[in-house]
């Protein structure tokens, strides 16, 4: 049995496992691990020891979501909970996201990959994933209530689809939208090219650009604030306590930037 706080693969230093018992509740139902983070770290995710080889983006104060191999297919377990996030040194936040975090975990594939991703829902209402921007089955493109019903409370559905083309995507609830968003729940997902030679980059940074409104002495965000936001941050964190884009001198740099917030 792993030790509760024992890494995961490639990818997941200072990712930890969910409580041993959750972890057998997993592995028992064929689950991939559902990895945690606890903390806004900025993690940074090695080079691809097999497949095509390509530079991992470094999400600032976040991480990369691991994934297992299964028969040629990448499964990735995400989780959508309740969380607690530091948006800044000392200033903590309930929102809600994906595996201990808000933003949650990047995505990172590879162009022509399988994808296999297991979405457990541990909040109090129904959820969905919904891919933004990818090409996928409508089946799959989960729209509560279009592409299929909502995720109940405690159960796990199962999305699986070809990554038909690369670039920058991101991923957010198609169900109950105004509350989950403004919670917190959205990430990113990135599609490395196939070809390696393919436009490649020395140092590639990952930001989600988000805004809450928090009272203050309160912890809960305003869920039906449309533009009059007071917390503007990145991936989470508000300046000054970002981290920084650490580069050599001569690095080709990319710098992906989403927002999905109103």
């Amino acid at each position: 049995m792993l030790n509760r706080r024992q890494m995961l693969g490639a990818g997941a230093a200072g990712a930890a496992l969910v409580s041993t018992q959750a972890w057998g509740q997993t592995m028992n139902r064929g689950l991939p691990e559902a990895a945690v983070m606890d903390s806004a770290t900025t993690l940074v995710t090695p080079r691809p020891s097999s497949g095509p080889d390509y530079t991992p983006v470094v999400t600032l104060n976040g991480w990369t979501l691991p994934h297992r191999m299964n028969n040629g297919v990448k499964e990735f377990h995400l989780v959508a909970e309740p969380v607690e996030r530091e948006l800044a040194d000392g200033m903590i936040a309930h929102l809600w996201g994906y595996n201990g975090q808000s933003t949650g975990p990047t995505i990172e594939a590879v162009e022509g990959d399988r994808v296999r991703i297991y979405v457990t829902n541990r909040l109090p209402e129904g959820t969905t994933v919904h891919w933004h921007g990818l090409i996928l089955p409508s089946g799959m493109d989960g729209v509560s209530g279009l592409s299929h019903p909502s995720i109940p409370p405690g159960k796990t559905f199962v999305y699986e689809f070809d990554l038909v083309k690369s670039g920058t995507f991101m991923y957010h609830p198609h169900g109950d939208e105004m509350t989950q968003m403004a919670m917190g729940m959205m990430g990113m997902f990135v599609v490395h090219p196939k070809d390696p030679t393919f436009m490649p980059v020395d140092r590639d940074f990952l930001i989600m650009l988000n805004a809450f409104d928090i009272d203050p002495g309160t912890y809960v965000p305003r869920i039906m604030t449309m533009t009059d936001f007071n917390l503007w941050t990145w991936n989470s964190r508000i300046f000054p306590d970002i981290d920084p884009l650490v580069v050599n001198k001569g690095d080709r740099v990319r710098v992906r930037v989403g927002n999905l917030t109103m």
